[in-house]
């Protein structure tokens, strides 16, 4: 699904995989692997990618027709890799843009981001195991195990796992942020 929404707006603009790559600032072995599907991208490609495309991250995955009930299943999902000691993610939702739901996986040590930063959204993260720092417009709120956090999305933030045990969180974002 992903592979071929990234060729459909490549195609659309006219851009071959190694103009892509050099405007996202990836290789073009990596494009055509994740076009074919054998690779699933990290965040920041996908960042990357949606800022060439001037789309949202969440557009990426968008279907032509999103399904009215949608149903996210255990290995059925989209799975976002970031780099090492940072999250990875499963998406559950579908891309209609207007809602993203994302679990967060965090082994002790993992950040989300070298640095907080923002998006133009709300934000709200469920812990459901472990321990999660949350950084919040500089100041660190400790979230456990059951607690939820909401915030304004436009100030920089980022998930931290200091603990020695895994963490699990349920994070939504409306509107999905690019």
């Amino acid at each position: 699904m992903l592979g071929e929404r990234l060729r459909e707006l490549r195609q659309a603009r006219g851009l071959s995989l190694r103009a892509l790559a050099g405007q996202a600032g990836v290789s073009a072995g990596l494009l055509s692997q994740i076009e074919r599907g054998l690779v699933d991208p990290s965040l920041a490609t996908l960042r990357s990618l949606a800022d060439v495309f001037g789309e949202s991250v969440a557009r990426l995955f968008e279907e032509p027709e999103v399904p009215a009930v949608w149903i996210s299943r255990p290995g059925e999902r989209m799975r976002l890799h970031a780099p090492r000691g940072r999250i990875s993610y499963d998406r559950l939702t579908p891309g209609n843009g207007q809602l993203e739901v994302l679990q967060a996986d965090l082994a002790p040590g993992d950040v989300s981001a070298p640095e907080a930063r923002p998006h133009p959204s709300i934000e709200c993260a469920v812990v459901l195991e472990g321990v999660v720092t949350v950084e919040v417009d500089g100041q660190s709120h400790e979230v456990v195990a059951g607690e939820a956090m909401t915030f304004d999305s436009r100030l920089p933030h980022r998930y931290i796992n200091h603990g020695p045990d895994p963490a699990r969180l349920i994070i939504a974002i409306t509107p999905p942020s690019p």
